[in-house]
């Protein structure tokens, strides 16, 4: 029997990592339509930051946060998905809008909870769904990369940037990858990296030292600041994808397309949604983790009551890798 009240995350004002306050709720009632996930895991993301911080564009308070969660069906009354299936769930207004995955429970629409079947580890499941989502969709609807072909990934540690490189790998691509810090080039070289550049600011003069006439496909995770440097690292005819914001600077002042891009370099952008993980990419990359050919960037691993650490972690950049908290 499900229990009535659960430990969650929940956030009464905007501020610091202080406002994560861990405490005793009622457990979310389920309707037909929705599905119960009893959470194993969740990771954690910079939007979650941006959204405790109150610099979100959506979202109210009192609310419990989390774009993303791991875990197992509880219930599922219009019968989508029987209990204990092992699924995960992500956007859609979650931590926003409704409640989210910082809780023992988290109630969602069903079209947004994906099943998988999998042996590994709840701390490596739980880094998982936005973060291949995301990667999975830069390149499936921004980048459209194909084998053979060079990618620069700018913002190469992030846990988005580590499972891009990942999945380049996957795919037949020679990546290359940046890092404001020399240090941080053998995380880089842990997920297969081709190229690790210490970024300056100025990649491009570095990226056509190894490719003449510009890499093929570039993504940016970093933002608006350095994206017109990012441009010029790529070929004519090839595409930048503008998928983050590690930066926290999201706009362009007085944007001349002219001036900003290069002949030929198409600039597009992608921010998805649980649609955009089909259950078969999920299941693939799982299997691939546990054959060994390819790996979750897991960076730290907290527990429930450790939420206000590991916001400040993210916010000081130490986590190195995707955080994750395990209940």
């Amino acid at each position: 029997m499900t229990a009535t009240t659960m430990r969650a995350v929940v956030v009464d004002r905007p501020g610091g990592p202080e406002v994560l306050q861990v405490r005793d709720v009622t457990v979310p009632r389920v309707e037909p339509g929705q599905v119960l996930v009893r959470v194993h895991a969740f990771g954690l993301n910079r939007s979650e930051l941006h959204f405790r911080r109150g610099q979100a564009s959506s979202g109210s308070f009192p609310r419990i946060p989390g774009i993303e969660a791991a875990g197992v069906v509880e219930n599922a009354p219009g019968g989508e998905l029987a209990p204990g299936t092992q699924v995960v769930t992500l956007m859609g207004g979650m931590g926003r809008t409704f409640d989210g995955g910082y809780a023992q429970y988290v109630a969602v629409p069903a079209a947004q909870v994906i099943p998988f079947t999998s042996d590994l580890p709840w701390d490596v499941l739980g880094a998982v769904p936005e973060m291949l989502q995301t990667a999975h969709g830069t390149l499936a609807v921004g980048v459209r990369p194909s084998a053979g072909q060079s990618l620069l990934i700018r913002g190469g540690t992030s846990s988005v940037g580590l499972t891009l490189a990942v999945l380049g790998r996957l795919h037949g691509l020679t990546v290359l990858s940046t890092t404001r810090s020399p240090a941080r080039t053998a995380l880089l070289d842990s997920v297969g990296v081709d190229h690790a550049l210490v970024d300056d600011g100025r990649i491009a003069a570095q990226v056509r030292e190894l490719y003449p006439d510009g890499v093929d496909g570039a993504v940016e995770l970093v933002g608006v600041d350095v994206l017109r440097d990012t441009l010029r690292s790529v070929r004519g005819g090839g595409t930048v994808c503008f998928t983050g914001m590690l930066s926290d600077h999201w706009t362009i002042p007085e944007f001349y397309p002219m001036d900003w891009l290069p002949n030929g370099v198409r600039l597009t952008a992608y921010s998805g949604d649980a649609a955009d993980l089909p259950a078969p990419v999920l299941q693939e990359f799982l299997d691939a983790v546990a054959d060994g050919r390819a790996q979750v960037p897991v960076g730290q691993v907290y527990r429930l009551h450790q939420i206000a650490q590991a916001h400040a972690d993210m916010e000081t950049g130490t986590v190195g890798g995707k955080g994750v908290v395990v209940l």
